[in-house]
């Protein structure tokens, strides 16, 4: 949780909790390197008592030669402004607060008093909103740049340490207020629970809180693998294939499973688009993943904070209202130079589509069973002629497919296969002196596609980021070559 060096700030109310806690911290921080600083937030909730707590606090800092830091926002009046809940927006004040000191490099951590009573009223106050995995995960130990030394720790022994040191502390009386859930929680049916189950359920609670944040994150780091075999990126928008969406376990006898991670796809994919997932219910991805399974072209759902998924062809697209609308008579446009070399593997980076073009010179045929699945097109490199360039599709671009008999226009093959507008925008082609030889997805012109004589190849494929996978069209095999274009 800290480091030699570390300038910690402690969020110190006045309340038993956090008044442990700084005395606590004070003891380690010779022996683990670290300094202090007291960090205190007034919401102006209850008028003079608020004021009374702030002084006590100032006043302990002082006595122990720590600054004391001081914030005070008329919390309630902020909420009736933004039409939020009054818990809602004092922990949103609260935190804002402490993100300030971190960025002003006042701090490198904070550390916050909550105990394993608060995190065993946390996952009760959870289940009884039908909170799932990630709800019942409870609050984190270390959180960004917020530490919670105490979540092991009960509230009665703290009461215990604080007693055995003479050092009094301010109780808030709305911790007592039963018109709030939290206590009735405390108040009433955590000591109910250890009255039946005895007072190792609140340790049992945490231990339930920690095994789920373990699974939470085995389950989201194998979630995100996923999203980035599959999407899609331009102009600030996701996209991903409906099918990909719906069923992302074709090959699983298990419906629980499949539902799963649908569910776990369509969140990740909105906060990918969006990095906030405030707000989003089971609802809402039920709807999505309604949309994925039976919507049609142009059909949309609105998410909240401005999010929309929207069906376009065989695609699911996410964006905000803010994303950027390129307008229709305003096609991209781009051209970047390739210049081979024996021996070598390039990348050209093309920044108006956020995606990256990558080639490599290999001896042909490959060596033994050496498969190159990660690239969706081999060209006869003494075939192609320089200059080589990497550049968006362009009107009446045309090529004879390997397989086909004739000529295509690229755009027909792209709405073969079902590639929409909004998504061709921007395109990567690869041309050869001039001449169209390869486009994303599609097969290499047959004039330049290995053959029987071939003793060098050019590689090519697309990627959105490194170690993404290369851009095709339903990991078919491209150009019958051999290799297989992955899916994105």
């Amino acid at each position: 949780m800290t480091a030699p060096g570390d300038r910690v700030a402690v969020a110190v109310s006045g309340g038993g909790d956090s008044v442990a806690l700084l005395l606590l911290l004070d003891e380690l921080r010779e022996a683990l390197g670290f300094t202090l600083i007291v960090a205190h937030f007034n919401h102006r909730l209850r008028g003079a008592a608020a004021d009374e707590d702030e002084r006590f606090v100032c006043e302990l800092a002082a006595a122990r030669g720590f600054e004391c830091v001081v914030r005070g926002e008329d919390v309630a009046d902020e909420a009736r402004r933004a039409g939020t809940n009054l818990e809602e927006e004092a922990r949103n004040r609260r935190y804002a607060f402490f993100r300030e000191l971190v960025s002003a490099k006042r701090a490198t951590r904070v550390a916050t008093g909550h105990t394993a009573d608060d995190q065993a009223e946390t996952v009760l106050s959870r289940l009884g909103r039908g909170a799932g995995l990630r709800g019942l995960a409870g609050i984190h130990p270390v959180l960004g740049f917020v530490v919670r030394p105490l979540l092991e720790v009960r509230r009665s022994e703290l009461r215990a340490y604080l007693a055995a040191r003479n050092q009094a502390w301010r109780e808030d009386e709305m911790n007592g207020d039963e018109s709030r859930l939290r206590a009735r929680i405390r108040r009433r049916l955590l000591p109910a629970f250890e009255a039946e189950c005895g007072e190792a359920v609140v340790e049992r609670l945490a231990r339930l809180a920690e095994l789920a944040r373990q699974d939470e994150a085995l389950l989201e780091e194998l979630v995100a693998e996923r999203v980035d075999s599959l999407i899609e990126r331009a102009d600030g928008r996701i996209a991903v294939r409906a099918r990909d969406l719906s069923d992302p376990l074709p090959g699983s006898s298990s419906r629980e499973a499949r539902e799963a991670l649908a569910a776990r796809l369509a969140r990740r994919l909105a906060q990918e688009a969006k990095h906030d997932l405030r707000g989003l219910s089971r609802e809402h991805v039920e709807s999505v993943l309604e949309l994925a399974r039976e919507g049609t072209s142009g059909q949309r759902v609105d998410l909240p904070g401005g999010l929309r998924a929207e069906r376009v062809l065989d695609r699911v697209v996410f964006a905000t209202e803010a994303s950027p609308k390129r307008p229709a008579n305003q096609p991209v446009r781009y051209a970047y130079p390739v210049y081979p070399a024996v021996g070598g593997e390039w990348a050209v980076e093309i920044a108006e589509t956020g995606t990256r073009v990558r080639l490599k010179l290999i001896d042909w045929p490959p060596p033994g069973s050496e498969t190159y699945g990660e690239w969706s097109g081999a060209l006869d490199a003494e075939r192609i002629e320089l200059p080589l360039v990497v550049r968006s599709l362009l009107p009446g671009d045309a090529y004879r497919p390997h397989g086909r008999r004739r000529v295509e226009k690229l755009k027909r093959l792209l709405l073969e296969r079902r590639i929409a507008g909004k998504l061709r925008a921007g395109w990567p082609v690869l041309t050869s002196a001039g001449r169209p030889v390869w486009a994303s997805g599609l097969p290499v012109a047959a004039e330049v596609v290995v053959g029987p004589l071939t003793r060098r190849a050019l590689l090519v494929g697309e990627a959105r980021d490194e170690g993404s996978e290369v851009r095709g069209e339903g990991g078919r095999r491209s150009g019958g070559v051999g290799l297989g274009a992955a899916r994105i």
